[in-house]
């Protein structure tokens, strides 16, 4: 989901230049991500898709819960005003189920992209069964134990965060270990709440580093142990927001802190990860496909 670059194979001339320097900024275009429900995989797979045009600028837009017909003319309402604003027209993901509902979103001034429509057509041609046009099925599981095992995971991760308890980790699936501020807490949150993954994570402190022995509470759950690398430059910059001019942040504690903990990783065979040029869902992702972890969910 980054930037696309446009590279040129020759220097421009000043006549280039000249060109390049009047051209006009880039038109803001609006993207609308709605749904029946939270909007969260109409959010999800839009976004992934707009990832694909780094280079366009997208204002996003969520509006969740759209389950009626006042509700789908408000949002018509919202998606035509960006049109008159912009001159665009704006880019509308939707994950609406109710045909009559949809009909309505379909009329505003805008490039629909429904993200149901051809997918549930072609899976009814194939199996011979007309879909039920009930909006919320996505979500009927609420009271399931697929439900109880994402919230029990979260929890989890929260009550066994940046070490603060380390009593419960014969209950983790896994324990994310690095320096600070290498992505740990994000990632066991997500690891919870989208795989239902139990896992706690530990800073390893310039104590231990130093001493390239792992933490006494550590030691029992070497094999639940995961290790996180991140780039110099990009944990100095990392830092830097957190405690600017700090010795905590400085180019030189970051750049021995690393070698201190990837040597750690070496002779205490944990595996290991860098994270520096991954968001958090490739993370997350990466480290089921390592390790071999199951899913409880999704």
């Amino acid at each position: 989901m980054e930037n696309l670059i446009n590279s040129l194979s020759a220097k421009p001339t000043i006549q280039n230049r000249s060109a390049l320097a009047v051209d006009k900024p880039q038109i803001i275009r609006v993207a609308f991500f709605i749904s029946d429900g939270t909007a969260i995989t109409a959010e999800t797979l839009g976004r992934s898709i707009l990832s694909q045009f780094a280079s366009v600028p997208f204002e996003t837009r969520v509006i969740p819960y759209v389950d009626t017909i006042e509700m789908a003319q408000a949002a018509v309402e919202h998606i035509n005003k960006a049109y008159q604003t912009t001159g665009i027209l704006p880019l509308v993901f939707d994950t609406i189920v109710d045909p009559d509902i949809r009909e309505i979103i379909n009329s505003a001034q805008a490039c629909n992209l429904d993200m149901y429509e051809g997918l549930i057509g072609r899976i009814t041609d194939e199996i011979g069964v007309e879909p039920d046009a009930h909006s919320g099925h996505a979500h009927d599981d609420v009271d399931s134990e697929t439900y109880k095992s994402r919230i029990d995971a979260v929890h989890f991760a929260l009550d066994n965060d940046d070490g603060a308890r380390t009593r419960h980790y014969d209950m983790a699936d896994i324990i994310l270990i690095g320096v600070s501020r290498s992505g740990k807490t994000p990632t066991s949150l997500y690891l919870a709440l989208q795989f239902g993954i139990r896992a706690a994570n530990y800073p390893l402190t310039e104590d231990d580093l130093f001493d390239n022995q792992l933490p006494k509470a550590l030691q029992p759950h070497r094999g639940k142990l995961f290790g996180l690398i991140i780039d110099t430059e990009r944990l100095q910059k990392i830092r830097q927001e957190r405690r600017a001019g700090s010795r905590y942040a400085s180019y030189k504690q970051c750049e021995e802190e690393q070698r201190a903990i990837q040597a750690i990783y070496m002779t205490q065979n944990i595996p290991s990860l860098n994270v520096s040029e991954m968001s958090v869902e490739e993370i997350a992702t990466r480290i089921l496909q390592i390790t071999g972890l199951k899913r409880r969910i999704g």
